[in-house]
């Protein structure tokens, strides 16, 4: 009777234990992203973290930090502060096609005008992608907004020397993941879920 009693009350234990394990479990591949991160000497908090698919193929997980919380690339783009995307890759990628689709997505989700100033920009963008040939499992990237200096681009965890001083080129930037026509409207909802850890 004893040992039924021991046996129910370990089941109602878990039952009631599972909800909240379910609700804060999340991919292994999210699980690699810190909650925080340090840019430009300031604490950033992940707003949210995705993965993003072609097809049935995970390509990437990407995560983005900010100062605080929010909801839009509106709401992100009236921060002063640092900001940061971090892409891990999950499979293997010409980088310089990567870099075309990037400079696809920017176009996306501007007007032509606006995009024509960013024009410089996109080509330097590309020849930084063009020099990593090839971006495998395992490999990252960060790009990053350090204010009073620009948009730094790190990959593997080695500065590039390219220079993005334009607010509005970073924008465009996370406007590939954030505008109105996103690369994933998956990975949109989840980099813009903005849920406290």
């Amino acid at each position: 009777m004893l040992r039924l009693g021991c046996a129910g009350l370990c089941t109602a234990l878990c039952a009631l234990a599972l909800p909240g394990w379910a609700q804060s479990s999340e991919p292994p591949e999210l699980a690699t992203l810190p909650k925080m991160v340090e840019v430009n000497n300031q604490s950033l908090q992940r707003n949210g973290a995705g993965i993003r698919y072609k097809a049935i193929f995970k390509v990437y997980a990407a995560a983005l930090y900010l100062e605080k919380p929010a909801t839009s690339l509106e709401e992100i783009g009236k921060m002063a502060g640092a900001k940061r995307i971090t892409v891990h890759m999950l499979r293997t990628i010409n980088a310089s096609e990567l870099g075309k689709l990037f400079a696809h997505g920017m176009e996306d989700n501007m007007d032509k005008q606006q995009f024509s100033k960013l024009i410089p920009g996109v080509m330097r963008m590309s020849e930084v992608f063009n020099r990593h040939k090839e971006l495998k499992p395992g490999d990252k990237f960060t790009l990053d907004w350090l204010p009073g200096k620009g948009m730094l681009i790190s990959v593997n965890g080695a500065p590039e020397p390219a220079q993005f001083n334009e607010p509005e080129f970073y924008q465009a930037m996370l406007g590939i993941w954030l505008g109105p026509k996103p690369a994933d409207a998956k990975l949109k909802q989840a980099l813009l879920a903005a849920t406290p850890d």
